[in-house]
C-alpha cells in the first residue's frame, strides 16, 4: 500500500514553496491564505517534519522542505502531463508521434500503408519536427530523433545509421564543367543542411581536399529541401542512400563519387522511460523495429 499524503496538501506546499508566500499560493489556487496554512500544517503533521520557517513577513523552506520540493514538483508535473494526454487522447488505440521531417517523408510515409494493414485499430497522429522534446511538457508519446542516442531519461531504439554520399542531378554531369574526380567539385556549388554543416567538411577531408578552398555553397533548413535542390541541378548535396533510394532508382539523382561518410549519428525511436507504452505505442514500436531488420520491409 502506498503511503501518500492528501493531494491538496501537496499542491498547497508546492505553490507556497515556489512563491515563498502563503498569500501568493492562495491566489494561485483560488483559496484563502488560512486554507493554505491549514493544508501545509496537516502535511507537516503527516510527515512529522516542519517544511517552512514561518517569519512575520515571509516564509522560508526548512532543509526538509528543500529536499522534498523537487520530487513533489516532478510528481505533480507527471500527473498534469498524464491528465492532459488522457483528456486529449482517451483512446489507447491512438499514438502521437513527432518525427524528423526527412525520416517522415522519405522513409516512414511510403511504408505507412503496411502499418495500417497490420494494425487497422491504431490511429497514428504525426507531426514533422527536429526539435528536442521534453515529453513531460507535451502530448507527444514517441519521437523519431536524429542524433547520437545520448538523451537522458528516454528509451532509445536505433533505427537507421547515416552514411552519406554525394548526390546530384544527372543533368549536372552533362554540363561543360565535368565531374570526373572529387577535385572537380570546386567548380560546382555544395548544398548544405544548415544544422549539419560539418558533413561536407568531413567528406572532403576524407578524400584529401581542403574545404576552405570552396567558395560556392547553398544552405537549406532540411534534408528534403537540400535533396530537392540537388534534383533541380543547383549543386551537389550529401544524402543517405536509404532516404533517396527512390530518386536514385528513377534516375532523378545520381552518385558521382561512390565514397561514403559515416556521420556517427542515426535516427532513433525514443519515448520516456517512466511512462508505460500504450497498446498503440507498443504496436508502432514493434512494427518499425521489424521493418528495419535486415529482412524487414
Amino acid at each position: 500500500m502506498r503511503r501518500l499524503p492528501p493531494l491538496n496538501a501537496l499542491r498547497a506546499f508546492e505553490a507556497a514553496a515556489r512563491h515563498l508566500s502563503f498569500n501568493s499560493a492562495a491566489d494561485e489556487l483560488y483559496v484563502t491564505p488560512s486554507a493554505i496554512s491549514h493544508q501545509i500544517k496537516s502535511l507537516e503533521q503527516y510527515l512529522e517534519l516542519p517544511l517552512f520557517h514561518r517569519n512575520r513577513r515571509k516564509v522560508e523552506l526548512t532543509a526538509a522542505g528543500e529536499k522534498y520540493l523537487p520530487t513533489i514538483q516532478q510528481a505533480l508535473d507527471q500527473i498534469d502531463s498524464a491528465t492532459r494526454r488522457l483528456m486529449s487522447n482517451p483512446n489507447s488505440g491512438a499514438v502521437t508521434l513527432s518525427v524528423a521531417p526527412a525520416f517522415l517523408t522519405r522513409w516512414l510515409m511510403p511504408r505507412l500503408s503496411d502499418f495500417q494493414d497490420q494494425y487497422p485499430d491504431v490511429e497514428l497522429r504525426m507531426s514533422a519536427s527536429n526539435a528536442n522534446l521534453d515529453f513531460h511538457q507535451t502530448d507527444i508519446d514517441m519521437s523519431v530523433r536524429y542524433g547520437r542516442g545520448e538523451w537522458k531519461d528516454v528509451e532509445a531504439h536505433l533505427l537507421m545509421g547515416m552514411s552519406v554520399v554525394p548526390v546530384c542531378s544527372p543533368e549536372l554531369l552533362k554540363r561543360s564543367k565535368p565531374l570526373q574526380s572529387p577535385e572537380d567539385m570546386r567548380e560546382h556549388t555544395l548544398i548544405h543542411v544548415a544544422t549539419r554543416m560539418e558533413e561536407w567538411r568531413m567528406w572532403l577531408k576524407a578524400v584529401g581536399i581542403d574545404f576552405n578552398d570552396f567558395g560556392k555553397d547553398l544552405r537549406f533548413s532540411s534534408t528534403s529541401l537540400a535533396t530537392g535542390a540537388a534534383m533541380e541541378g543547383l549543386g551537389i548535396a550529401l544524402a543517405d542512400r536509404q532516404l533517396v533510394d527512390k530518386e536514385l532508382a528513377r534516375g532523378d539523382l545520381v552518385v558521382p563519387f561512390d565514397i561514403g561518410l559515416d556521420t556517427h549519428s542515426a535516427f532513433y525511436l525514443v519515448y520516456p522511460q517512466d511512462r508505460p507504452l500504450s497498446y498503440a505505442g507498443k504496436a508502432f514500436r514493434d512494427w518499425i523495429l521489424e521493418q528495419l531488420q535486415p529482412n524487414g520491409g
